[in-house]
């Protein structure tokens, strides 16, 4: 079987593992596209010799040339992903007896802290236009403060808001909560702040007047079907310019700051997991460096050695 892994027969193999991945696995085209890039990196690097001959060391020599290159480390995981696939594929169909990618890790990213609103520019994110002259909102625009007032109010992630159904019981303004399901398919019910109470009554009361018959989502686009996520990024963030506010508002920053609000407030990290729909608390951890950097500008300020050159 070695004797197929040689360099020339090479690229007949890395497209008949592509087509697995497009027909048995199904992956969209955007990521078949980025397993092809790897496949042909990898050749390249390998130089015309055999897959059959790569070693784990040597793989570890190309991630530190590519590194050196100009590859962030989340682009080299996403190289290696894709080369371990591959090699699982030859160990399972052409009997390669090692995958020299496995143990195989992309340096370590410096994880950054997620960015998130002020109280003070959520508030004015949120806030009503006080303009005496402001024409009565039309269906699109209640539609975007229900939306921008619910992932405010409960954190919702993205396609948790835009996979809501307008009549499937999750939903209940009377209760004032709602419930998603979110990543690993876990369910959870979230309250439901007053604001985006009223916010969704308001939305509900003018819904019909851009839903197509028949739609279920409960927030639908200019066509009557359901809202696309990046048509949401691009209301959200003109809705933020428009009220000064320009540093790239998107939706996650709006569950990151509901996220780092309740902690500052409440500093039950627990709760906030909860709420959020984490599986491990280790990552809702990273909010309690957001609360920190909170006490610390407080602590800056008022504390007379607290300055530093």
């Amino acid at each position: 079987m070695a004797a197929q892994l040689t360099g020339p027969s090479t690229q007949p193999l890395i497209d008949a593992w592509l087509a697995s991945l497009r027909h048995q696995r199904r992956l969209a085209a955007p990521t078949l596209r980025n397993y092809a890039h790897a496949a042909t990196r990898l050749t390249q690097l390998m130089a015309g010799a055999a897959l059959s001959s790569l070693t784990a060391v040597q793989v570890r020599r190309f991630v530190a040339r590519l590194h050196a290159q100009g590859l962030s480390p989340r682009a080299l995981a996403l190289e290696l992903s894709a080369w371990r696939s591959l090699f699982r594929w030859l160990n399972r169909h052409h009997g390669l007896e090692h995958n020299p990618v496995l143990g195989v890790r992309a340096p370590k990213a410096a994880r950054g802290l997620p960015k998130a609103l002020s109280v003070e520019a959520a508030q004015q994110l949120l806030t009503e236009s006080s303009s005496p002259d402001a024409s009565p909102p039309d269906a699109a625009l209640i539609r975007d403060r229900a939306m921008f007032e619910l992932l405010y109010s409960s954190g919702l992630r993205r396609a948790e808001l835009l996979a809501l159904n307008v009549n499937d019981g999750r939903l209940d303004l009377q209760a004032g909560e709602i419930t998603v399901t979110g990543k690993g398919q876990r369910s959870r019910t979230i309250p439901v702040g007053a604001p985006a109470c009223t916010a969704l009554r308001a939305w509900l009361g003018v819904r019909e007047q851009l839903a197509a018959p028949d739609e279920p989502a409960l927030f639908v686009g200019a066509r009557g079907h359901r809202l696309h996520a990046s048509a949401l990024a691009v209301r959200l963030n003109a809705w933020a310019r428009q009220r000064q506010l320009h540093h790239g508002v998107h939706p996650h920053v709006l569950r990151h700051s509901f996220a780092s609000h309740v902690l500052q407030s409440s500093q039950d990290l627990r709760a906030v997991q909860e709420l959020l729909g984490h599986a491990s608390i280790a990552t809702t951890q990273i909010y309690t460096h957001l609360d920190f950097q909170a006490l610390a500008k407080v602590y800056d300020a008022a504390h007379p050695r607290a300055k530093r050159k």
